[in-house]
């Protein structure tokens, strides 16, 4: 793996293991995208009912909903190339009995809806540990390009495999697709069985399993810029998920599209996301990232709205090109913001949560639309999800995605460690710590003021309970004091405070004032 000392002008493809596995990723993904077509197809010969057809994307996308976030918590705790691994081989079988199955005429709508949600299973353990080992394999200034790079290598599939998928289905059977998709989980396979990843160095023991799970919960929930992006990613993926869960049913029944027309279909939109891609490198030099999400969302919902409205398969080629452009500028700039509000300690968990609420918006959107549709028609299902969409654009002025690359989140390590006559057990707790600040009367307010908006920091990192305190005997003496499960959870608090919160702790620390550095008090419950 290439070390960091490469140069920032460097492509993330000049990394020989982060260039192995985009490509493997690619194939892959092309096998996904075909089986997507496939499936969709398939539901549309089985079933009339639209609520079934929707329910196919549901399936894909509900065990991300489930599985995410403890994903993210094993990713953080075990070998994150042997979790993948673990997880490629599940899709590969999964993928192997559905092809057998449909093969033998034996695949009713439960079943391929059951293979599916497997499949998702695959992806929805795999997902958080590819986000996060993306920093493992480039430098740090490559990061940004990696993960466009990613989601270009993610567009580029959806651009081949649908229009592969949908020929292959004319050609050779639904059962050919199916096959083709197990075949191209090899390509990862052979990448993760040759890649030698360096073992994680620990200072600390790991984290217990749902230890895990709440911590990074909590990093997610006081972290400020994490909870932008998930607000941010609610308010698009909810409405978003209409065009992707009605279009089946616009290319079969609207259009008239056999399964070759259906995939060209999600081909034109792969083939926008291509060309945004592109774009984006050269835009983001020159535009903020959240103009550009502002952009990206209103082109997807006047999409979303034309798809409903087109009259033939050309001018919905055209729409699904314009729809690729916006998916991929919005996608990509959440992706982004996301990598860049999580530190190492706690990426994949909180790449885990993002992936949560973006395929939880897709699962809860395709059946909200599914049930309108079925209700309504599906060009009512669409016009109601675009018109939303333009509203939810509004959110944009209120949480505004951040350019901002330079926060540096590495370890300070510059919290001092506690003096102690007997140092206590791990599992000891929970533990208070209280900290004794003197600041001049005139200013006290502003300082508990900035205290308030640093506790943040506290409960992000491990802190689950805060408190600040001011003496009524001695103006001026303020006492902050925070709750911590564990002494071992202490000790990791220490060590997950970035270079960035050292900055904003500086700040705090001038209304502090006699010379002396704070007191720090640590105290534990008697057993």
């Amino acid at each position: 793996m290439a070390a960091n000392t490469t140069l920032p002008s460097k492509s993330p493809l000049s990394f020989p293991v982060f260039r192995a596995l985009w490509i493997a990723t690619v194939i892959s993904n092309i096998g996904t995208w075909m089986h997507d077509v496939g499936a969709g197809w398939l539901m549309t010969s089985l079933s009339p009912s639209p609520l079934l057809v929707a329910l196919v994307q549901a399936a894909t996308t509900l065990p991300m909903f489930l599985l995410a976030l403890p994903a993210g918590a094993m990713a953080d705790i075990v070998d994150r190339r042997r979790m993948l691994l673990a997880a490629q081989i599940l899709g590969l079988s999964a993928a192997a009995v559905l092809a057998l199955l449909t093969l033998q005429g034996l695949t009713s709508p439960w079943v391929l809806l059951a293979a599916t949600f497997v499949l998702g299973v695959a992806a929805a353990l795999s997902s958080p540990v590819f986000q996060a080992i993306v920093p493992e394999l480039v430098d740090k200034p490559a990061l940004p390009d990696a993960v466009a790079l990613n989601s270009l290598g993610v567009n580029i599939s959806r651009a081949i495999g649908p229009a592969l998928g949908g020929l292959i289905v004319a050609m050779a059977g639904v059962p050919a697709v199916f096959a083709l998709n197990a075949l191209s989980v090899l390509a990862v396979l052979a990448v993760l069985g040759t890649w030698k990843r360096p073992p994680a160095a620990r200072r600390l023991p790991p984290e217990h399993f749902f230890g895990a799970l709440r911590t990074g919960y909590r990093y997610a929930r006081h972290s400020p810029a994490m909870r932008l992006v998930l607000i941010r990613t609610l308010g698009f993926f909810l409405f978003g998920s209409a065009l992707w869960a009605m279009l089946p049913l616009v290319g079969r029944r609207e259009l008239g599209l056999d399964a070759a027309g259906y995939g060209a279909l999600l081909g034109c939109m792969g083939a926008g996301a291509v060309g945004g891609a592109l774009l984006l490198k050269r835009l983001r030099k020159t535009v903020v990232a959240n103009t550009i999400s502002i952009w990206a969302t209103l082109l997807f919902a006047a999409a979303t709205l034309a798809l409903a409205l087109a009259p033939n398969a050309w001018l919905a080629a055209a729409v699904m090109f314009a729809a690729g452009l916006a998916w991929i500028g919005m996608l990509t700039s959440l992706n982004v913001a996301a990598q860049m509000a999580s530190p190492d300690w706690v990426k994949a968990r909180a790449l885990a949560v993002y992936l949560l609420v973006f395929q939880g918006s897709m699962t809860g959107g395709s059946i909200l639309w599914g049930i309108l549709a079925s209700r309504t028609s599906v060009t009512g299902a669409l016009t109601v999800a675009a018109i939303a969409q333009v509203l939810a654009a509004l959110l944009a002025l209120r949480w505004r995605l951040s350019r901002d690359a330079a926060t540096d989140l590495a370890p300070s390590n510059h919290w001092a460690e506690p003096v102690v006559v007997t140092p206590p057990a791990n599992d000891r707790g929970p533990v208070l710590i209280e900290i004794e600040y003197q600041s001049a009367p005139e200013r006290q307010a502003d300082f508990i003021g900035a205290l308030r908006r640093f506790s943040t920091v506290r409960q992000r990192d491990g802190a689950t309970r805060w408190d600040v305190w001011e003496d009524v005997e001695q103006p001026g003496r303020v006492i902050e004091t925070f709750v911590v499960e564990s002494w071992i959870e202490h000790q990791r608090q220490h060590a997950r405070v970035t270079h960035s919160d050292a900055l904003d702790q500086e700040l705090l620390n001038a209304f502090h004032i006699g010379g002396e550095p704070p007191i720090v008090r640590h105290f534990l419950r008697p057993l």
